[in-house]
């Protein structure tokens, strides 16, 4: 199984590790650096954001950028809050069980978890060293994701991107246990056995009643084991409307990738019955470059592109004075941010998954 996986993950580009698929083009970003004199020359792209949105930034500041009605209702905890303060401002907030709970600056769903009632809340708040963000848990049976970008002073942007996306789950056949349905995704790309065994000790031994699907996972997350399909051929102008509108809400968001909860791509066209889980600015990946059938220099085509857009909206925004980080300040980022990630990682690894 080991080497089979193995091979699977040579052959196939979209199993590699982020850093290796990036370090092939990296010329490319430092051609741009060399142009604007400033490796961080995205920072600017989204004025308003930390490092225009990149990894490390807070969702707070994204979510006060977007239509109360558009996110779920959210409240945003300190870690030093007495566990009858969290409580007390769930009650104020109209927040009931179960709820959505994940950190204030987060990346690859680390330390989201579904929480079902106090008891599992107080183990949460127990567990978590940093800031974090409890919200109202979507219930939406499709996820997407939709690549947009506007250039200032345009009315009209463009979607590049559309695809649904898949959590890591299993279905039962009424004779399995979860263990021995999970043996099952041992081959596939990012499913770490060793982890979920961990998050899901509590139910290894369960049977799967048939036809019951049991997700592994409430992300969707290409690092949480998820999947892409391209749905390409269902963007339309109704669809860009909806974009078009949020990022002129505020007049900050100019780029970036929006993953949504919905009950079908129809209503979303519609603008009805959606719900933005998250926005990933300058940081964000095109995800259409996965679940597409592209070859590698196909996908590097994708992400250049996009490499070209960003550097174009940042230089905008930088001759009309918005200044690009400095070295030092983006050095200090980099270094913070890659602390609080490892630290997530450690404890989402241990943390059970609620159900």
């Amino acid at each position: 199984m080991k080497v089979k996986k193995a091979w699977y993950t040579l052959t196939h580009w979209e199993a590699w590790h982020y850093n290796i698929k990036y370090v092939l083009i990296s010329p490319v970003w430092v051609w741009y650096s060399l142009r604007a004199w400033s490796f961080y020359f995205f920072s600017p792209a989204n004025p308003v954001l930390t490092f225009g949105g990149f990894e490390g930034g807070p969702k707070q500041e994204i979510y006060d950028l977007l239509p109360k009605e558009s996110y779920p209702n959210s409240i945003y905890i300190n870690t030093l809050f007495p566990l009858q303060k969290v409580q007390q401002l769930m009650i104020e907030n109209d927040l009931i069980f179960p709820v959505a709970v994940k950190p204030n600056v987060g990346m690859m769903g680390l330390m989201f978890r579904k929480i079902n009632n106090f008891q599992e809340m107080t183990l949460y708040h127990e567990t978590m060293t940093v800031s974090y963000i409890i919200q109202k848990l979507i219930t939406y049976p499709m996820e997407v994701s939709v690549f947009y970008y506007r250039y200032p002073g345009n009315e009209i942007g463009n979607i590049t991107g559309f695809v649904r996306k898949e959590a890591l789950e299993v279905t039962g056949n009424g004779m399995s246990t979860l263990q021995q349905l999970m043996k099952g995704l041992e081959s596939r790309p990012n499913f770490k056995p060793e982890e979920w065994q961990i998050k899901h000790r509590l139910r290894l031994q369960q049977v799967i009643a048939a036809g019951e699907i049991f997700k592994l996972a409430w992300v969707a997350n290409l690092s949480r084991g998820g999947t892409m399909v391209n749905i390409e051929d269902q963007k339309d102008e109704k669809l860009l409307k909806v974009f078009d509108a949020l990022s002129h809400f505020s007049g900050q968001l100019f780029y970036g990738r929006y993953d949504i909860k919905c009950t079908s791509v129809e209503d979303l066209k519609e603008g009805k019955n959606f719900s933005i889980l998250e926005f990933n600015g300058t940081g964000a990946e095109p995800h259409h470059m996965y679940g597409n059938g592209n070859t590698l220099l196909q996908a590097f085509k994708i992400i250049m592109f996009h490499w070209k857009v960003l550097y174009n909206i940042a230089r905008y925004h930088h001759k009309k004075g918005i200044a690009y980080k400095t070295l030092r300040e983006g050095m200090r980022f980099t270094k913070t941010s890659n602390r609080h990630f490892n630290h997530l990682r450690i404890i989402d690894k241990t943390m059970p998954v609620f159900y």
